[in-house]
């Protein structure tokens, strides 16, 4: 074992793995992710990164939970200020499209680890948290009367693929030049005017 190897201890070697993981993936994509050129970068031998990682798809697993794990915060950072739900949940949106436009290669990672038949429970567990609490969302401002009463599920649902298109459409740059902040607010806007409107029927 070198002077490098023994320096990682109690997780740390993990965590450096998993750290210079997320850049390479941010930066390059998935694709160019490899278990020995980490171990390489990390001047660490091969077996050594295997005793954290048992091959690449569980590392990519791991970068995928790391993501979930950062957008939600940053989502529950958003939903939880102060003021009408309009407003935090229009900060929802920038956040998730804004960390969509950011990371990329690691966005696309997280969705494609989370329906890998390797997927890890705790992948599938971080995966699953936003919705909800955008229901939740949903729920309190109808009960404060900022909007009708409706399946919050299905008021989440519209919202999130409203949401996630826009981020498609602006890592993908197919906005046509237009900024990725202004097609957010729009498409916001106009979600939040069809879920204020009465229900019909």
């Amino acid at each position: 074992m070198t002077v490098t190897e023994r320096s990682y201890h109690h997780g740390n070697l993990r965590a450096a793995l998993l750290d210079r993981a997320w850049d390479v993936v941010d930066a390059e994509g998935a694709d160019a992710l490899s278990l020995r050129q980490l171990a390489r970068d990390l001047d660490v031998s091969h077996g050594a990164s295997g005793r954290h990682f048992r091959d690449k798809q569980a590392l990519l697993d791991a970068v995928a939970v790391l993501g979930f794990a950062r957008l939600n915060a940053a989502l529950a950072d958003a939903v939880d200020t102060a003021g009408p739900f309009a407003g935090r949940f229009r900060a929802a949106g920038d956040a998730y499209v804004g960390f969509a436009v950011r990371h990329p290669s690691i966005l696309r990672t997280m969705y494609s680890a989370k329906h890998h038949p390797a997927a890890s429970p705790e992948l599938v567990e971080v995966s699953h948290v936003a919705m909800p609490a955008l229901v939740a969302l949903f729920r309190a401002a109808q009960d404060a009367g900022e909007l009708p009463p409706r399946p919050a599920e299905e008021a989440a649902l519209v919202a999130f693929a409203a949401v996630h298109g826009v981020a498609t459409l602006a890592t993908d740059d197919l906005l046509d030049g237009v900024p990725w902040e202004d097609a957010t607010a729009a498409t916001i806007a106009a979600v939040w005017r069809g879920l204020a409107s009465p229900p019909v029927g």
